[in-house]
């Protein structure tokens, strides 16, 4: 078998956090989904089931974590800070393809989401 690709997945993981350029925002809250796909080579784990020679979607979500915890006012900001945390936690991270929504944002609008998309290499 050829690999061709492997990715780390994390899909729709839900945050409640107080990020937003209007201060009511950085006082009352709002959800934020986080989805993302981080490349790993995870060649060196066959035959040898050790998370280290991969990377714990686990320790992933907890470095997301720590970050969306930090209020900001711009959610590119606060995508870029999570992108640098995730390459600086993790060698094997090669590529991050992230996308980070606010819930029903105070824009005057019917909407479901709105966010940042962003695919970066190391």
């Amino acid at each position: 078998m050829i690999i061709k690709t492997s990715q780390i997945i994390l899909n729709n993981v839900c945050f409640y956090a107080f990020h937003g350029v209007i201060p009511q925002e950085q006082v009352v809250g709002n959800e934020f989904y986080v989805s993302m796909k981080a490349k790993v080579d995870i060649t060196q784990i066959e035959g040898n089931d050790d998370i280290l020679n991969s990377v714990s979607y686990a320790d992933i979500y907890q470095s997301i974590k720590e970050e969306i915890d930090i209020k900001t006012k711009t959610l590119e900001q606060l995508a870029l800070r999570i992108i640098n945390r995730l390459f600086n936690d993790f060698d094997k991270i090669e590529r991050i393809e992230f996308k980070l929504e606010k819930r029903n944002p105070p824009m005057g609008a019917i909407i479901e989401t709105a966010g940042i998309e962003l695919i970066c290499d190391r």
